[in-house]
């Protein structure tokens, strides 16, 4: 197979690991770089509001370039920024297998320029072109450089232990992926109708229209 190559230099691309461990620091670091000073921002200046300890936290467990979790994230999850379902949620992206964000107006921008850039390259994986990835960069108008220095400096290595230490420490563990947990808990196996237990879960008074037409199944014994 032809080498990946990657700012300069290559990666091999014989062992699909290899290339999953560079996109998840890549990943890790652009989430890590795009909402760290808008949270430190907010967070200094108002603190914790009544509508944002009413949000409800999804975080998601995925694995960079695996084709599950690329279709869940193209197909279904980017889907919140379309019906405004983001804006009753604290969503994490936890790529081993987000850096935690909170939706107010700052930080929901970044929100959508790392989600973009993930949303961007999981397409590419779907598609057999990850090698593509700088396009992404170009496409999005995202600068590449912060990233990459990131990724270079080792700092992206350091967040991706981060993500392994608490994918590992996950009670219950996780079983397959995409996981999805929703306020601690696991929503399972029925995680493509995660907006439904969004609704579910949301004790806020805002609504989002998108919960008006979302409706959980029943189960059957």
């Amino acid at each position: 197979m032809k080498p990946l190559h990657i700012a300069g230099s290559q990666i091999s691309n014989s062992t699909m690991a290899s290339a999953r461990l560079f996109f998840t620091s890549l990943i890790a670091c652009s989430i890590f770089l795009t909402t760290f000073s808008s949270d430190a921002a907010e967070n200094g200046r108002f603190g914790v509001s009544r509508i944002e300890a009413q949000k409800v936290t999804l975080s998601v467990y995925y694995e960079t370039l695996c084709q599950f979790c690329a279709t869940f994230i193209v197909k279904n999850l980017a889907q919140i920024f379309d019906n405004n379902l983001i804006t009753i949620l604290n969503l994490r992206l936890v790529p081993w297998g987000k850096a935690s964000t909170n939706s107010s107006k700052n930080s929901t921008v970044c929100q959508n320029k790392y989600f973009a850039l993930i949303y961007c390259i999981e397409f590419l994986a779907i598609e057999g072109r990850q090698k593509e990835w700088q396009t992404c960069f170009s496409s999005l108008g995202l600068p590449s450089k912060p990233i990459l220095d990131c990724y270079k400096s080792g700092n992206g290595t350091k967040i991706e232990q981060k993500y392994a230490n608490e994918t590992m420490h996950l009670n219950p563990p996780l079983k397959f992926l995409p996981w999805l947990v929703l306020n601690n808990q696991p929503i399972g196996n029925d995680y493509e109708n995660f907006a439904a237990y969004v609704c579910k879960a949301y004790k806020g008074n805002k609504v989002p229209l998108a919960c008006q037409s979302v409706h959980l199944k029943q189960k059957t014994e």
